[in-house]
């Protein structure tokens, strides 16, 4: 075999056909999408307890971002807990297509709010099934219907409405309707026949990686077809290594995954990416292969975006010159890979010609002396996003003064980060028209110079308010007025229909019958 791009280094990782026969049955997968603080996270907690066995100390023993729970009629289902709907969409961008079924979660007493119909757009997009899952029903302000109605307006029509998609009313702090929703789970997936063949090399997803002090590497892979063993040689983006352990999710170690299991797999070489598919290859010729290829796509196209900002010196220059956009340097540090990514996608739609964030350094976990370095170095605040400092870094950024921010909610984030860049946006200049004068003749005054005798047409005339002179509908003069008298008395504004003296700052070419325009320059600071 010949290899004639270099691409074909990819070539047979994923999707080899399957022969029909060897198809099994499996799990469906589910995303729980909505508003912020519409519960996902607590249905998915109810979800969970109500699965998780009792005498597991302490409930949940750790967030993996995918759990997966048996329904009462003994189906699996397998949810995960996405980091927002921008992770989700950058795990699609990837071509990871992950999810079989998104959960809706509204809350019954705040309807339909912007990120639900963001949801709804993303689900759409993905083309996979909605159920809209009406949270916290037991509220007394709750309103069930109103709820169904607003979803009309996005094209999702419940099914007591005459549409085909399901609702099912939940609470999950007072744990109603869990088991039915569970139920309705199952049956969409029954109707999608999902199937996959657990024979064979794994393939997967990851939907999280993070770096843990004690494991090293971390992914939260979900097995997709075939199945993954421990000791099995792994790729997953730019990154490789064999599987050292396989952790599930209630926290125990097994030593293999089939499709549809969301599983911690330990032994990576660094952290991979959210999104990243992974494959089981032959050996380690292959995986460094790939990998070496895939690293260096990276690296170039990281390059291409820093270039893309920095350019040779003579495109510095003229950058600089035409287009005069500011930009907004940042440091940013998260604690899971999903939820940078979300963030950075965020911060890069914000742009616009004349401001726009760049992100000097991205990194996940806390925010070490390092980080403190690079910011001082750019001058740059470092934003945090759920990590902290250590006691090192904080000393050093309070030394040199460097701001570290801390956030826990994406929207403040990026509020925030609009509301700082706003500052760097050049105030516009708004002209307000005050009132025109007409100039009958000129008088001659020593010491002065030539004083020009008006009569103001309309509005008023302020001194040291802007003026122009207009001969014949042409602009021949843009100043100040230093002088306007009324008879031998100096005054602040002259009304329409009275008669005044006029000098202007170092002009002196009035003529009769010209006409002074005299108007008033604001600043407004604008906003994102």
């Amino acid at each position: 075999m010949r290899r004639v791009a270099e691409a074909d280094v990819e070539e047979g990782l994923f999707d080899a056909a399957d022969d029909p026969a060897g198809l099994a049955p499996r799990a469906p997968v589910v995303t729980v999408m909505g508003h912020v603080d519409h519960g996902k996270t607590s249905l998915l907690d109810t979800i969970r307890s109500a699965n998780v066995v009792a005498g597991e100390a302490g409930g949940i023993t750790q967030h993996i971002g995918a759990y997966q729970v048996t329904a009462p009629s003994g189906g699996k289902v397998t949810f995960i807990d996405t980091p927002g709907h921008a992770a989700f969409t950058a795990m699609r961008a990837r071509g990871a297509k992950v999810t079989d079924i998104v959960v809706l979660v509204v809350a019954a007493d705040d309807g339909v709010m912007p990120q639900t119909v963001e949801a709804i757009h993303h689900a759409k997009a993905a083309k996979v099934p909605i159920i809209v899952a009406i949270n916290k029903i037991d509220k007394p302000d709750a309103k069930a219907e109103r709820v169904r109605s607003e979803l009309l307006q996005h094209e999702i029509q419940v099914e007591t409405l005459g549409g085909d998609v399901v609702d099912v009313e939940v609470s999950a702090t007072k744990k109603i309707n869990i088991d039915k929703l569970l139920e309705m789970i199952n049956l969409q997936a029954e109707i999608l026949d999902l199937k996959a063949n657990p024979s064979r090399p794994a393939e997967g997803t990851v939907i999280e990686a993070k770096l843990d002090r004690g494991r090293g590497p971390v992914a939260t892979v979900l097995i997709q077809r075939g199945t993954l063993h421990v000791g099995d040689l792994v790729v997953a983006g730019a990154e490789w290594g064999r599987v050292r352990a396989l952790v599930s999710d209630t926290g125990d170690p097994i030593d293999n995954a089939g499709p549809s299991t969301p599983v911690e797999v330990l032994g990576f070489s660094g952290t991979p990416d959210a999104g990243d598919r992974l494959a089981v290859v032959e050996n380690e010729a292959r995986a460094r292969e790939v990998t070496d290829y895939r690293a260096r796509q990276k690296r170039e196209k990281t390059a291409a975006r820093a270039t893309g900002m920095r350019g040779s010196l003579e495109q510095m220059m003229a950058q600089a010159k035409t287009s005069g956009r500011k930009e907004f340097p940042l440091v940013i540090k998260a604690d899971v890979q999903g939820s940078l990514e979300a963030i950075i996608g965020a911060l890069d739609k914000m742009a616009t010609d004349e401001v726009a964030a760049r992100v000097l350094h991205a990194g996940v976990g806390g925010i070490s002396e390092s980080d403190v370095t690079l910011a001082e170095a750019s001058g740059v605040p470092i934003i945090a996003f759920n990590v902290r400092a250590n006691k090192e870094a904080r000393e050093s950024a309070a030394r040199v003064g460097i701001e570290i921010r801390y956030y826990n909610i994406i929207y403040d984030l990026v509020d925030d980060v609009k509301k700082a860049m706003s500052g760097l946006l050049a105030p516009t200049l708004r002209e307000t028209m005050l009132g025109n004068a007409q100039i009958l003749e000129i008088f001659k005054v020593s010491k002065v110079g030539n004083i020009a005798g008006c009569r103001v047409t309309d509005g008023t005339v302020e001194r040291g308010a802007n003026v122009r002179l207009i001969r014949d509908n042409v602009v021949i003069h843009e100043g100040k007025l230093s002088q306007l008298k009324r008879f031998k008395d100096d005054a602040r504004e002259v009304a329409s229909g009275m008669e005044c003296g006029m000098a202007f700052e170092g002009y002196q070419d009035m003529r009769a019958g010209d006409v002074i325009e005299c108007y008033r320059v604001e600043t407004i600071q604008r906003s994102l």
